[in-house]
This record gives structure tokens, C-alpha cells and sequence, in this order.
């Protein structure tokens, strides 16, 4: 094994976090259950992050191999992911202050987020080791989308595809926008999609589920995990819903959604009202993730609405589960639904289609057991031991 120590750097979002405030996502999941599995393979990890909270303990050992690190870089409190490229140099600084004073050596960096690629290009310089970078999102993606340019991230982007030693990618569209959109030749482009953790999102009775959140037994319930922001296109689900009610008006439907909320669920809120279908429409807020399986496996689908995504772990859980996902062709999982799948996938901001997706589920029930068994198979093989094993095989020159 020719690497054994690992900086792994989550600058702008913790790992562990579950403060009120904090900034909960894919991101969060695949890195520290990726750094569980490799742990566990023998490597030694340290993931270093922002400090967010002066009481909580510096260094956090979540097993022999794997600790979480906070450092201090500006005020100590959740900050938004624009602010804190104000404090990367401070974060620089202590982390290489760290490795000093704990005399510590590593072979490899791994980054996720473009913040965390920038630091990590300062502690590659230093430290001279290759520096993998996983961006999860691209900001020329979400320009598209959101019509924002960012340009200081869109620059820092372009740059770290061309100093990182290897890009890695979470689906094959991804890729695909790395290579043509910034330039990356495709021998520096490899694909590791997130996983999921087999034990605990499997499926479950319906009923007792139902009962577990207090949902009612006779209600078709609609789903949706995630991040509430523009690019999730929760707008094209609120406008689905409604199509639905209209059409359907005796059909038992509700959807949930769960997520931190924001401005943007405030924005949604007093869509949903305007739309006139409160009754169906409850912003549940954040649940734990030891708690998600009995949601997803209440549900009859998960929706994954979004204008731009470039994977979309929710969506694989739910499929863990046996719940079957309806999601837009622009998300990066939906590379894993073949032609036969076709039902499962609708366009972004594509109400009606959703609404014809939606219903031919709740109203079919043998093709919504026959969706459910199939999405089911298909993530067998994604569990977070066998993604370690295609980033050890990353490892080789």
C-alpha cells in the first residue's frame, strides 16, 4: 500500500456537524463515510475542518484511523459558503501550524468544495503531495441555472483543474462538464459516485414506517430530502402537486418536504399558499439521518426535482429502501436508470410531465412494486466499502 495518511479537507462544512445553522448535504455524507470505509481499510485519515462552535472539542476521533480536526478561521459560528474564502488563509496557516506541532506526514490531500481545493493547493505546495480534488458542484453549472455568475469561483475552479493531480467526479455527466466546460483532459478525470450505507437504508414495512412519523396510513405520501435552494426546483414539484390535486381532487396525496429551512422555504411557503394546497404541502424541516429510512420507506416515491445536480445521494437511499425516485434527467443518478426506466425520469421545470410521473405511480400498483424491487438491485453494489475500494484503486499512478 503505497499511501497510508490522508488529509482530507472539508473547509467550509463539518463532517459531523448538526448545528441549527450548519451547512447539512451530500457533501457532508460523502466525505465521512468515504473516510469511515477507507479507515477501516487500514489508512489513516484526518479530515480538517472550520470550527463553527469554541465548545466543541478541537479533535474528534471517530475511530483509530479516521479524526476530525476543527481549526479556527474567522468568527466561530456558521457562516455562509461565500464568506468564509475570506478566512482561507487563516485556515491554511493553522492547519500547516497543526501538522507542525503534531509532527505529522501524510502522502495524499483529498479536497471537496472549490475552498477547500485552494487551500489545498497551499498544503500540496508545502508539503509537496498529490492533491485530488472533488468539486460536488460547478459553478458554471449553477450560473446556468441561477443566472449569478461568480467568477472568483468560477476563476478558482479553472485553476484547480489544472493544478490538481486528479479531478474526481461523482457521475459521468459531471465528468462530462469538467472535461469540455474547464478543459480537463480526460486522463486527469476519474468518476467515484457517492455510496450508501446498505445497513441502514433498506426496506422496511410501510406501515409501521408510516406509523413511526405519524403519517396517515391512507395518504399517498410525496417526498423530498435535500437542500432547500433554487437549484433543487422544489418550485416544479409545488406546481406538480398542484396539477395533481386539481386533476385528482379525491386522491389522498401529501407531500413532504425535508430539509433545513431558508430563505428560499420561505419563498416556497408562500408559493405553496398562493397555489391554495397547504393541506397537502408540509415543510417537515431537518431530520436526522438515523431517522430518514422510516420517511423514505413511508413514502410511495422520492422526487428529485432539481435543475442541477450533480449526483444526488437522497435519491440513492431512497432506492436502497425500495422506494422508487422519480428524477430529473439533468441529475447526475440518473445515469443508473436504463430504458426501461424511463418512467422514473421527467425534464427540469417540467410541471406537467412531473404530474403524469407522479400519478402514473400512486395509481399503478404493480409497475410502482415492480420500480421499487428494480431500484432497489441496482444499488447493491454502491455500498461505501466497495467506493473505498475504486479510490484505492484511484491511488496508483
Amino acid at each position: 500500500m503505497a499511501f497510508k495518511g490522508l488529509a482530507v479537507l472539508s473547509y467550509h462544512t463539518c463532517p459531523l456537524s448538526d448545528e441549527k445553522n450548519a451547512e447539512i448535504g451530500g457533501i457532508n455524507t460523502y466525505v465521512l463515510e468515504l473516510s469511515k470505509a477507507l479507515s477501516q481499510k487500514g489508512y489513516f485519515i484526518d479530515i480538517y475542518t472550520r470550527s463553527v462552535d469554541t465548545n466543541s472539542p478541537q479533535v474528534v476521533k471517530v475511530n483509530p484511523n479516521l479524526r476530525v480536526i476543527h481549526l479556527s478561521a474567522g468568527p466561530a459560528n456558521s457562516v455562509s459558503k461565500e464568506n468564509p474564502i475570506h478566512y482561507i488563509q487563516e485556515f491554511t496557516g493553522n492547519i500547516k501550524q497543526f501538522i507542525k506541532e503534531e509532527r505529522l506526514s501524510y502522502d495524499l490531500i483529498s479536497a471537496h468544495y472549490y475552498l477547500s481545493g485552494l487551500i489545498g493547493l497551499a498544503i500540496r505546495e508545502k508539503l509537496r503531495i498529490p492533491l485530488f480534488m472533488t468539486f460536488h458542484t460547478l459553478a458554471l453549472m449553477k450560473n446556468l441555472v441561477e443566472r449569478d455568475s461568480d467568477y472568483q469561483r468560477i476563476e478558482a475552479e479553472f485553476k484547480l483543474v489544472k493544478y490538481s493531480d486528479k479531478i474526481i467526479a461523482t457521475s459521468e455527466a459531471d465528468l462530462e462538464y469538467i472535461h469540455t466546460l474547464y478543459d480537463c483532459p480526460l486522463k486527469k478525470i476519474f468518476i467515484l459516485t457517492p455510496g450508501v450505507d446498505l445497513a441502514i437504508f433498506k426496506p422496511i414495512e410501510k406501515k409501521l414506517a408510516k406509523k413511526s412519523i405519524n403519517a396517515g396510513l391512507n395518504h399517498k405520501l410525496i417526498l423530498f430530502v435535500g437542500r432547500i435552494v433554487p437549484l433543487k426546483g422544489l418550485d416544479t414539484l409545488l406546481y406538480a402537486i398542484k396539477i395533481l390535486v386539481k386533476r385528482n381532487p379525491k386522491q389522498t396525496i401529501c407531500l413532504w418536504i425535508i430539509g433545513e429551512k431558508s430563505s428560499e422555504s420561505k419563498r416556497l411557503i408562500l408559493l405553496r399558499d398562493l397555489l391554495k394546497i397547504k393541506t397537502f404541502v408540509k415543510f417537515v424541516g431537518k431530520i436526522d439521518n438515523r431517522n430518514l429510512p422510516n420517511y423514505y420507506n413511508a413514502a410511495e416515491v422520492l422526487v428529485l426535482p432539481s435543475q442541477y445536480e450533480s449526483f444526488g445521494i437522497t435519491a440513492l437511499e431512497a432506492m436502497a429502501c425500495g422506494v422508487p425516485v422519480i428524477t430529473t434527467d439533468v441529475a447526475g443518478i440518473s445515469k443508473l436508470l436504463d430504458k426501461k426506466h424511463s418512467q422514473l425520469l421527467t425534464s427540469a421545470s417540467n410541471p406537467i410531465m412531473l404530474a403524469k410521473k407522479i400519478n402514473h405511480l400512486l395509481t399503478d400498483n404493480q409497475e410502482h412494486t415492480k420500480m421499487g424491487r428494480e431500484v432497489a438491485k441496482k444499488v447493491q453494489d454502491l455500498s461505501w466499502d466497495n467506493i473505498a475500494k475504486e479510490f484505492v484503486n484511484l491511488l496508483s499512478p
